[in-house]
């Protein structure tokens, strides 16, 4: 079982590395993660939650945002209408309202449970607005992206049995058919 979780971990790890470089995240961004264990471990979601998944494939997207020198928000699962678990620092740096809830594994999801545990000082909000994100088995994390996402691929399809989604975000487009645009910011 260890073997499995060094593996889980590893596809967690190079699949966020992915998604951070082609979003092209700066220093201080966020990046939201949403991960079913469920799904990751070869279940349906919300039926099989593991904290011991949870913490290879924290571990692994962890390590990358740290590298990359991104904030980490792990979502929470239904039960907790899907706050986010991320440092004080950038609840405070965002200006997002902490909330008080401290995930368990059924209420609040194994991962965002890993996060709490891992993180310096975590707090939980409830909404954000991150740079890019990743689904790790379709937790729909669109609501706590910026206005306009867009879907990137990348060639980690799967995290365990769990479905890889992923997305970054751009500047909204504002003007008519005479405006011009910046190419490096699409």
């Amino acid at each position: 079982m260890t073997e499995d979780m060094t593996i889980i971990g590893e596809e967690a790890y190079r699949a966020a590395k992915e998604i951070l470089a082609e979003a092209k995240l700066e220093e201080g961004d966020l990046f939201v993660v949403g991960c079913s264990t469920s799904e990751v471990g070869g279940a349906g979601i919300g039926t099989f939650s593991s904290p011991e998944l949870a913490e290879a494939v924290f571990g692994g997207i962890y390590q990358a945002t740290q590298e990359a020198g991104v904030y980490l928000a792990a979502q929470c699962c239904e039960h907790l209408n899907r706050a986010l678990i991320l440092e004080r620092e950038a609840a405070k740096k965002y200006n997002y309202e902490i909330v008080n809830v401290i995930p368990q594994p059924k209420a609040g999801g194994s991962f965002a449970t890993a996060a709490f545990k891992a993180l310096e000082q975590p707090v939980a909000v409830e909404h954000i607005k991150a740079h890019a994100g990743m689904d790790i088995g379709d937790t729909l994390i669109g609501m706590h992206l910026r206005d306009v996402a867009v879907p990137v691929r990348i060639r980690t399809t799967q995290i365990g049995d769990a479905h890889v989604v992923c997305a970054r975000t751009r500047a909204k487009f504002i003007g008519g058919v005479r405006a011009m645009y910046d190419e490096n910011a699409l």
